[in-house]
């Protein structure tokens, strides 16, 4: 089985489903956001204030292209690597891309009490995760399988995943 690589807006469950996919299958678990900031030594909300996001996208590139070589393995992405094609090139090499999604009213939910947000420290989160949602709909639109997490657990969400991933291959 190809690497199953989750994508999706922030406050989809990526976290979560990630680490029932590696209980569930023995693999390791490898959430991209996590590994910059190893790399850089710094969060992702500073480096965004460092770098601006040019900059950080430049580093999660290099960092997808790094641990996309790996086999047997569950990556998370962070929710703005869609946008780069050369993300999702790496990426689909060595795995299937999974698009997790959900309402913006759960995902407001979900990350209401979560300060690493930087793209969603504004006056009204609501609209601009409605924006962003809009936005980058046509790059999620580019996985290979969509799953919807409102109303799932993330156990649930990770038995979808292996059983639509397991007929595709």
């Amino acid at each position: 089985m190809k690497n199953i690589v989750l994508t999706g807006f922030m406050g989809t469950g990526k976290s979560e489903v990630s680490r029932e996919l590696s209980r569930i299958l023995g693999w390791n678990a490898i959430d991209i956001d996590t590994e910059i900031e190893k790399f850089q030594k710094m969060t992702i909300t500073e480096i965004f204030k460092r770098f601006g996001e040019p900059g950080f996208r430049d580093i999660e590139t290099e960092v997808i292209k790094m641990f996309s070589k790996n086999k047997n393995v569950i990556i998370s992405t962070g929710g703005g690597a869609v946008l780069r094609q050369e993300n999702m090139d790496a990426l689909r090499g060595n795995g299937v891309i999974v698009c997790l999604t959900a309402k913006p009213e759960t995902i407001l939910q979900r990350t209401s009490n979560d300060d690493d947000r930087p793209l969603l420290q504004v006056e009204d989160p609501l609209r601009k995760i409605k924006e962003l949602l809009e936005f980058r709909r046509p790059y999620y639109e580019k996985a290979d399988i969509m799953i919807d997490t409102d109303g799932k657990t993330p156990l649930e969400v990770a038995e979808e995943i292996i059983e639509r991933v397991k007929s595709e291959s």
